[in-house]
């Protein structure tokens, strides 16, 4: 889980949840193509794309405060992922 003032990310076994601003967004596992996640050029967010499987792409950022906390989830999601999309 990656969350800041007004957004959130959640991995789960169900899959994967944005929410945005109190409106929230749910991609279960079978309707995903791809999950795409990278940190911001400046450092500061966590940026998380979905495709869905009809090709819809959806982006959720999350502000990493402080900073250093982008570096926590970013090992954890690699390992989330990983145990419930693997790649192969």
């Amino acid at each position: 889980m990656a969350v800041d003032r007004r957004c959130s990310i959640v991995v789960d076994a169900e899959g994967v949840s944005f929410e945005i601003n109190d409106v929230t967004a749910e991609f279960p596992w079978p309707e995903i193509r791809s999950v795409h996640y990278q940190p911001s050029p400046s450092g500061k967010h966590l940026m998380m794309g979905v495709i869905h499987l009809d090709g819809r792409f959806y982006e959720c950022v999350v502000e990493a405060k402080p900073r250093t906390r982008l570096g926590e989830w970013l090992p954890r999601l690699h390992a989330v992922l990983g145990y419930y999309r693997p790649m192969g």
